[in-house]
C-alpha cells in the first residue's frame, strides 16, 4: 500500500492513497463472495459458483465496482492518518485509477483556514441605555386592558375601536367579484383589516343601516384583478359592538397570571420591570451582534465555498421546520412568495458565509486565549436552562447535542464577556 500527500491550497489538502498487492487482492475476494451468493448458472447450486466458472462468465472486471467500495474505508483511514489534522467537513472522494492490481483513490481534505484578526477587545461598540419611561408603562397596560377587553352590544352609532357586525358583498363593474363578499363578519373600526377607506365609511352608521361605499383597491394590492380597480362595498350593520376595558384591580392582575399584585403601583412597578429586563435582552443582543459585526470588520480569513453551502442547507432545513409548525410547506411557500429554492438559497448566503466566517474567529479567539470550560460549568449551564424550558436536565443535554456542545458554547459565553471588555 502507497501513499503520497499533495497540498494545493493553504487549507486544502490532496492525499492519494493506493491499495493493491495482497491488500487489494483480500477485497477482490470479499467482492466474489458477496457477488457469488446471488449467482446462478446451470450444474451449480447458487452460492456454490467455482470463482473460476464465475470469471469466465461474467469477466474478472465485474468484481471490481464492489471491491472499489468495500476498500473504500481502509482508504480512507490510510488518508486520515496521513492528514494528521481534523477535517472542518467531509472530504470528497474520486477513484484516480482502478485494475486488477490495484484502485487508487484521491481525496480532498479541508482544514481550518488561517484567522488573521487585527484586535478583539476595544472594538469601540457600546451597549445602548435603556429605559423605560412612565408613557411606555401606560402604553403596556392600555395594551393588556384592550387584550382582556369585553365586547358588549350598543344602540348607538359606530366609533372607532368598536366591533361592527357587517354583512357586505363588493361590486367591479356592476358584477360581484370572488372573496368580496360576507355575512354576519365582525369588523374591528380602526383594525386596518380592509381596504383604506371601508372602516372609516362606516363610523357613524347604526344598527340596520346600510350604505354603498365606492373605493379603490390598492395598486399593490396582492390580487392581480383588483389592482387598483374602482369597485363599490354594498354593507349592511347588522350589530354594533363596544369594548369595555376591565378596572385595574386585584382580580384583573390574577388574569395576567401576577399572583401577589395587589395594587395598581404594585402593577405598574411589575409592567416596568418587566419592560427593563425585556429591553435590557433586547439591547444585550443587539450589543453582542454589533461586537460581532465589528469583529468580522477586523478579520481576514478565506472560507472555502463547500462550508458555506453546508449552511445554507442547514438553515433551508430550519427554516422548512419552522413554516411546518404554521401549518405550510416550503413548495407552499414557493407559490405564495414567487420564488423558488435558489432564489431563498441566495437570500440566505450572506448570513450563511456570516455564521461560519463568525464560528472560525470565535474558535481562533477561544485558542489565543487558552480558554476553557468544564463539565461543572456545562452541567451548571443545562440546570439552568433546562429548568426555564420545562424539560429534564438530561433531555435537554441531548437536544442540544451533548456535553461537548455545551462546553463549546460556554466558551462562546467567555468569548462574548472578553469582547464586552
Amino acid at each position: 500500500m502507497a501513499e503520497k500527500k499533495e497540498k494545493k491550497a493553504k487549507n486544502i489538502h490532496e492525499i492519494v492513497v493506493t491499495i493493491d498487492g495482497d491488500d487489494w487482492k483480500g477485497f477482490l475476494d470479499k467482492a466474489f463472495n458477496k457477488a457469488v451468493k446471488n449467482v446462478k448458472i446451470d450444474g451449480f447450486r447458487q452460492g456454490k459458483v467455482p470463482r473460476e466458472i464465475f470469471e469466465r462468465k461474467y469477466g474478472k472486471q465485474a468484481l471490481l465496482p464492489d471491491a472499489v467500495d468495500m476498500a473504500a474505508d481502509e482508504a480512507y483511514k490510510k488518508a486520515l492518518e496521513k492528514f494528521k489534522g481534523e477535517p472542518i467537513m467531509q472530504p470528497s472522494v474520486a477513484i484516480d485509477k482502478v485494475d486488477l492490481e490495484s484502485v487508487t483513490y484521491k481525496f480532498v481534505f479541508t482544514s481550518r483556514p488561517e484567522v488573521k484578526i487585527k484586535k478583539y477587545t476595544n472594538l469601540g461598540v457600546k451597549k445602548e441605555t435603556v429605559k423605560v419611561t412612565a408613557k411606555d408603562v401606560e402604553e403596556e397596560i392600555e395594551k393588556a386592558k384592550k387584550q382582556y377587553a369585553d365586547l358588549e352590544v350598543k344602540d348607538g352609532k359606530i366609533e372607532n375601536g368598536d366591533v361592527a357586525v357587517i354583512d357586505y358583498e363588493g361590486f367591479k363593474d356592476g358584477k360581484p367579484f370572488d372573496g368580496g363578499k360576507a355575512e354576519n363578519y365582525s369588523l374591528e373600526i380602526g383594525s386596518g383589516s380592509f381596504i383604506p377607506g371601508f372602516e372609516e365609511a362606516l363610523i357613524g352608521l347604526k344598527k340596520g343601516d346600510s350604505k354603498d361605499i365606492d373605493l379603490t383597491f390598492p395598486k399593490d394590492y396582492f390580487e392581480d384583478d383588483l389592482k387598483g380597480k374602482k369597485v363599490v362595498f354594498k354593507v349592511t350593520i347588522k350589530e354594533v359592538k363596544t369594548k369595555v376595558y376591565p378596572e385595574l384591580n386585584e382580580e384583573f392582575f390574577l388574569d395576567l397570571g401576577l399572583e401577589g399584585v395587589k395594587t395598581v403601583d404594585e402593577f405598574k412597578k411589575t409592567i416596568k420591570d418587566s419592560l427593563k429586563e425585556q429591553r435590557e435582552y433586547d439591547a444585550d443582543n443587539k450589543y453582542i451582534d454589533a461586537l460581532f459585526d465589528e469583529l468580522l470588520k477586523q478579520t481576514t480569513v478565506e472560507i472555502p465555498h463547500e462550508l458555506i453551502h453546508e449552511e445554507i442547507h442547514r438553515m433551508m432545513h430550519e427554516y422548512e421546520e419552522r413554516l411546518k409548525m404554521q401549518g405550510i410547506t416550503l413548495e407552499q411557500f414557493y407559490q405564495f412568495t414567487n420564488s423558488n429554492a435558489e432564489a431563498l438559497e441566495a437570500q440566505m448566503h450572506p448570513e450563511a458565509e456570516k455564521r461560519v466566517k463568525l464560528r472560525f474567529v470565535i474558535e481562533e479567539i477561544i485558542d489565543k486565549e487558552k480558554i476553557t470550560a468544564t463539565d461543572k460549568e456545562a452541567e451548571k449551564k443545562a440546570e439552568e436552562n433546562s429548568k426555564k424550558h420545562g424539560l429534564d436536565k438530561e433531555e435537554y443535554i441531548k437536544a442540544f447535542g451533548g456535553l461537548e456542545m455545551l462546553k463549546f458554547d460556554v466558551k462562546v459565553e467567555k468569548v462574548i464577556e472578553l469582547l464586552k471588555k
